[in-house]
């Protein structure tokens, strides 16, 4: 089997990370994952939801939507139809648990981080790259709160990023460009931090039940790949991330 793009089975399609992308939110990036692009703005706001109040721990929270004309054919907003899509608040409360994973609360402070992932285009893996880039966003905004003196050192625990795996026509494939996202018999999406711990593994058998090996040989593309993902967050963060 020969990939459309020409890569690799372990070779991730090019990116790039764009930080402060749009002017007005605390932190902001553009991710672009091959021809998935999507912006991640992150709002900080000097309050907690009701559950958090008198903690002395923060939030951080995220929302999804994808463009009408992200995709070959135009998706109806989510507001002309007076309800999230389901689609759209799975992978919103994923990122906000992949980002959750990556914040110290306490040091952090009552206050809450929205981190805004919206898809531009889409060619798969944009809940990967909505992780990947919105952790990128989150950073850029607790670093203006230091340097503010809010605190002295980011309330950060690591570093996180994510990815998809999938087994098409038999085949275990990193990074999935859509074409192959269609057509893969197992689909998956890791999300891990900087000392390779899985936050979240979520897996389906699209075409047919998968064995533990083929689980094996997915993680075992993860792993490196979102190594490197992260060392691009690093390098386009200059020394912000250590």
């Amino acid at each position: 089997m020969k990939r459309q793009d020409g890569r690799q089975p372990d070779q991730l399609r090019p990116i790039e990370i764009t930080p402060g992308f749009i002017k007005y939110p605390e932190g902001s990036a553009l991710i672009c994952c091959g021809d998935t692009k999507v912006i991640c703005n992150a709002t900080v706001e000097e309050e907690v939801p009701p559950f958090r109040k008198g903690s002395g721990k923060g939030w951080v929270t995220a929302e999804y939507a994808m463009l009408p004309r992200a995709t070959n054919a135009r998706s109806r907003r989510d507001i002309s139809k007076l309800k999230l899509n389901g689609r759209s608040a799975e992978i919103q409360r994923l990122i906000g648990r992949a980002l959750r994973a990556a914040v110290d609360m306490k040091a952090l402070g009552e206050r809450t981080i929205t981190v805004d992932c919206d898809v531009i285009q889409a060619d798969g893996g944009t809940r990967c790259a909505s992780i990947t880039g919105g952790f990128a966003a989150l950073a850029l905004a607790l670093d203006q709160l230091r340097r503010q003196g809010i605190f002295d050192k980011l309330p950060l625990t690591g570093c996180v990023a994510a990815v998809s795996c999938g087994i098409v026509e038999g085949r275990p494939l990193l990074d999935l460009c859509y074409a192959e996202d269609s057509a893969a018999q197992v689909d998956f999406n890791f999300v891990m931090d900087d000392q390779s711990r899985v936050i979240e593994a979520q897996g389906t058998g699209e075409g047919r039940p998968f064995a533990k090996a083929e689980l094996d040989a997915l993680y075992a593309l993860a792993e490196p790949a979102i190594r490197r993902l992260i060392e691009i967050q690093k390098q386009t963060l200059g020394g912000l991330l250590g």
